[in-house]
């Protein structure tokens, strides 16, 4: 960041007094400005006994699979997310189960979330995002070209629970690389 959205002077990145964290601060009119972590918000949108996923048509990862997942936006609660982010990236439209899995990546400031979901019907597609949408059974799992590993670890986690019949929640952190 580089100037107030106050006020456009310059800002400096200093302590805030009663503050322990580096910010950025217009010297101008004293606003500070919070950066804080992004939230990526998913679905495991299930049908039958399969998973569906999505190939990125967009960087980072292009061409790879994922989960249909993406940016929170603001005035949007944690399932609206999920909901619009399976029906953008995979024109699947889901019931959402529970929260299934949480994962810190603190080195790049974000946090992703992934919801189970029930498909509620069979109808799906590439939305702008994906360059085409596949359900999967877990034999049939890219794992060697999934996108991310906040993905991977989850759909690691899906499977070892949905073969053990009890779905929990996970959270994990992920190191830096």
């Amino acid at each position: 960041m580089n100037y107030c959205t106050q006020c456009g002077a310059k800002v400096e990145l200093r302590i805030p007094e009663g503050d322990s964290h580096l910010r950025h601060v217009c010297p101008q009119c004293g606003e500070i400005h919070y950066l804080n972590p992004k939230l990526i918000i998913g679905c495991i949108a299930e049908w039958q006994d399969r998973i569906l996923l999505c190939r990125r048509a967009i960087e980072p990862r292009y061409g790879l699979w994922t989960l249909p997942a993406g940016f929170m936006e603001n005035g949007e609660s944690t399932v609206e997310a999920a909901l619009r982010e399976t029906f953008e990236e995979a024109c699947a439209r889901v019931r959402i189960e529970q929260l299934f899995a949480l994962v810190n990546i603190p080195h790049i400031s974000q946090v992703h979330l992934f919801y189970r979901g029930q498909m509620l019907d069979a109808d799906f597609g590439a939305g702008e995002e994906s360059l085409e949408t596949m359900l999967f059974t877990e034999s049939q799992i890219p794992w060697d070209e999934l996108a991310f590993s906040s993905v991977a670890l989850c759909l690691e986690a899906y499977f070892s629970d949905r073969r053990a019949g009890n779905f929990e929640f996970h959270e994990t952190a992920l190191p830096p690389p």
